[in-house]
């Protein structure tokens, strides 16, 4: 059971406190409300194309890393499409060095030509060399506009195209900032060796005066139920064969995701996983096999991809993976392989909550989707999904017309 407290600064900022005596250190994690899916289908990737401008110094610290490093203190952060995190840590005894770093930046970015310059074109390479110049780079981007017709998943969160980074004005960039990167658009989580008095002293002297924002009010576009099978084919310079299929499913709050993230486990988790026995290891069709999703907010896409053995046609490893649908389909899971995928399930969250660092995060994540506490009911719910249920799942996931295709063939 994961203890935390909860205050709401006046100007809308959420602060959580989870207190470990154990640990000489502290987290310090700030989730913004914003994702890829936030950004306007015209001027994509500036979510991601924040995450390297907070490091690029703000109003009143020109150079973020030194007073941490000075502090025995370290950070990162992500962007997914659904929102982004920030996080430091450092010993216990430094922590309003964090508040302080964290807090400038909240208020304002040192905006200015240079600093968007040399981002845009970090960002740029980043996309060049990941996404355009490396094997298999551009499965995803095809995906994604092949899956969703209106949605804005239709885009990665480095971006729908490179123009788009390449082309972000100075004004464009602050007005995103400004619209999300605010205290009522944030969650502030501090874990570790601190107690709550304390934080919420700091919270309120570092964060209490920046000006509240406008909470965002996220209307987006919703998908459509899909009613016809997709199909694409690609060819590009790469050394094998590759076939990716995706089912719409449900989002992180639908009552069918835990069974469906089951599902995957028993589908292509690990090595011992149903398809990678009989495809991988027993008919050698397919070099690697994975089935996954990535835990979208919104419904969002389970995935199954393979690179082919050579020599192996398309029609013929996708005819032997249709056999394995149609097998889950029709018979579901054994109590056996579900209790399988329930214990490493559990092991994996139980290690999770193990480092201070995952604790914060999590806490941030559960708040963001509705209550921190549920963080404390994640394994319950995976405890109750039964074999029915995820026969239920795998036949309303894995219809015909809910299927996209990918064909990706190596050019000799």
């Amino acid at each position: 059971m994961i203890q935390f407290e909860r205050f709401v600064l006046q100007n809308g900022l959420r602060v959580l406190v989870h207190t470990d005596v154990s640990t000489p250190m502290a987290v310090v994690n700030v989730l913004y409300d914003v994702g890829a899916r936030d950004e306007n289908p015209k001027q994509t990737g500036f979510a991601h194309l924040f995450e390297h401008l907070m490091f690029g110094g703000s109003v009143n610290i020109p150079d973020y890393d030194e007073p941490l490093q000075m502090a025995g203190g370290e950070n990162n952060a992500y962007t997914t499409n659904d929102l982004t995190n920030y996080y430091i840590q450092l010993p216990a005894d430094n922590l309003e060095t964090a508040f302080w770093l964290e807090s400038d930046r909240m208020l304002s970015l040192a905006f200015n030509e240079k600093s968007l310059a040399t981002q845009r074109k970090v960002v740029c390479e980043e996309f060049k060399e990941n996404y355009l110049n490396k094997p298999y780079g551009d499965v995803w981007h095809t995906m994604r506009q092949l899956a969703y017709q209106v949605h804005p998943y239709q885009w990665m969160t480095i971006g729908k195209e490179l123009a788009h980074i390449e082309q972000a004005q100075l004004q464009q960039v602050k007005d995103f900032f400004f619209k999300h990167y605010t205290p009522c658009n944030a969650i502030l989580v501090v874990a570790g060796n601190v107690h709550a008095g304390k934080v919420v002293a700091l919270a309120e002297k570092w964060f209490g005066d920046i000006p509240s924002g406008t909470k965002y009010n996220r209307q987006l576009p919703q998908e459509p139920p899909q009613t016809k099978a997709r199909q694409k084919e690609m060819r590009a310079a790469v050394p094998l064969d590759l076939l990716c299929k995706t089912w719409h499913m449900a989002g992180r709050l639908g009552e069918d995701y835990h069974a469906t993230d089951l599902l995957t486990d028993i589908l292509g988790g690990n090595n011992s996983s149903r398809l990678y026995q009989q495809l991988v290891k027993e008919q050698k069709l397919f070099v690697h096999l994975d089935c996954y999703h990535f835990g979208s907010s919104d419904p969002g896409l389970l995935t199954i991809e393979g690179k082919l053995v050579e020599g192996i046609s398309m029609e013929k490893a996708e005819q032997a993976l249709q056999i394995e649908i149609d097998k889950i389909c029709k018979e579901g899971p054994s109590e056996q392989e579900l209790q399988k995928v329930k214990n490493k399930t559990e092991s994996l969250i139980a290690f999770e909550d193990m480092s201070v660092m995952s604790r914060a995060s999590s806490l941030a994540y559960y708040e963001l989707l509705g209550d921190a506490a549920w963080m404390n009911t994640e394994l319950q719910q995976y405890a109750n999904v039964t074999t029915a249920q995820i026969n239920e799942v795998s036949n309303q996931l894995f219809r015909a017309e809910n299927s996209n295709t990918l064909y990706y063939y190596a050019t000799k």
